[in-house]
């Protein structure tokens, strides 16, 4: 099976080395992707959002109806990506546009999950001033405000100051106000083909810039799987409540889900409840995820490709944990600093793996051959152990090996689930 992975960042180098381990992968692709993905896939240009390129892309590299194209980041998907590739008849894990408005809108998520009827916090969709402040003086603080369109995952606010609530409101064209959830954060991804569910191990991820939860809202600063603070229905529970009457109201609806459901829950005092849904893999959950996961990548993506998800086999999963810390360059979130040499990284192939491994993200090559920094969240480092206390361990020695001027990271990841506590 011949694979092309659109997309550049820590996500899809974590796909990338899945796959490339999959001994039923025999080309292993990937457009335009990053200094670390050039090690396991060859590297195309290419704009992701360019569903005609993506598309004459995947036709030059031979793709067929036995392979498959996966499409990483959400912006493609919003962008209808995978509607073009399937129009050539290659299979594409990825939803379509109109299902991906899923991520694309969060009025529309909204919507969907009502219904549904998936329990999710109470909200309102605002568009002017008015509305907002009604909103807000609806629900009291914490404030909650959500940019209904695409936001990198830096498009919410969660705050107890008013001003800085209405600040955000009025940045974005269109928000979703809803009540704060209580309670502890669970991502959970499912395959789908848009009938058969099948969910993957849960996980939880850092939205904070640094250390107990300080700091504005980031794409995520680190994970760790599995729960060991979660109920053991919790997975069963999701499936019946949220992820299977999602897939099935999309359908209805006759926008059936192909590719990659995550639902951000909060478990609350009455329950859990749906924060966000996403069209994709998470990052950075997914680089936790994917270390744990024993059966073959390729084919899972490949049957809900092709509407076969329901002869596939149970999945298999590592009984270890998984922890994987971000390593942000200066300044971020707010502006980045790039084009920093990043130094250590033969040191951590060299001394840490298997067990412990970089992932890059916002990495390039300069004209030196040098790989330096090119985003916000410039590498991840993956760990896997016996237990969330090994794999910490072994996840911040590795990242102590790591050289970026000016850069950060959390220190207390999967910290607390590691000493016992939810």
């Amino acid at each position: 099976m011949k694979v092309l992975v659109i997309g550049g960042g820590a996500r899809e180098h974590a796909l990338c080395r899945a796959l490339s381990l999959d001994p039923e992968v025999t080309a292993l692709h990937c457009a335009p992707g990053n200094a670390g993905i050039a090690e396991v896939a060859a590297l195309h240009p290419v704009d992701a959002q360019d569903g005609a390129a993506v598309t004459g892309l995947a036709v030059r590299l031979g793709l067929g109806p036995a392979d498959l194209v996966v499409i990483g980041p959400e912006a493609p998907l919003v962008a209808g990506v995978a509607d073009a590739v399937r129009e050539r008849g290659i299979p594409v894990f990825g939803p379509s546009a109109r299902a991906a408005r899923l991520e694309g809108s969060k009025a529309f998520a909204k919507d969907v999950m009502a219904a549904a009827g998936v329990p999710t916090a109470r909200a309102y969709v605002c568009a002017t001033d008015a509305e907002v402040d009604q909103a807000l003086d609806a629900f009291g603080a914490p404030y909650v405000v959500k940019d209904d369109g695409l936001a990198a995952g830096k498009g919410v606010v969660v705050t107890s100051d008013l001003a800085a609530a209405r600040e955000h409101a009025r940045a974005c064209e269109r928000v979703v106000i809803e009540e704060f959830l209580d309670g502890p954060e669970v991502s959970l991804f499912a395959v789908t083909d848009g009938e058969s569910v099948v969910p993957l191990q849960p996980a939880q991820d850092f939205k904070r810039a640094y250390d107990a939860d300080e700091g504005p809202n980031t794409g995520g600063m680190g994970a760790y799987s599995p729960l060991p603070w979660a109920d053991p229905k919790l997975v069963d529970d999701v499936l019946a409540t949220v992820l299977q009457p999602t897939v099935d109201e999309l359908r209805r609806r006759g926008t059936p889900f192909t590719g990659l459901l995550y639902a951000g829950l909060a478990v609350t005092s009455r329950g859990v409840r749906v924060i966000e849904f996403n069209a994709r893999f998470g990052d950075p959950e997914t680089q936790a995820v994917l270390a744990r996961l024993r059966t073959p990548l390729a084919g899972l993506l490949h049957a809900a490709a092709t509407g076969t998800l329901a002869q596939f086999p149970p999945l298999r999963w590592s009984e270890g944990a998984a922890v994987t810390v971000v390593v942000a360059a200066a300044n971020y979130p707010a502006t980045p600093r790039s084009g920093d040499v990043i130094e250590g990284l033969d040191a951590v192939a060299a001394q840490d793996a298997p067990d412990a491994y970089v992932l890059h993200a916002g990495t390039r090559r300069d004209e030196a051959g040098r790989v330096v920094s090119a985003g916000g969240r410039v590498l991840s480092v993956t760990a896997t152990g016996p237990g969330l206390a090994a794999a910490r361990e072994r996840a911040y020695r590795a990242v102590g090996r790591v050289s970026l001027a000016g850069s950060h990271h959390r220190t207390d990841i999967a910290a607390a689930a590691a000493r016992g506590e939810g």
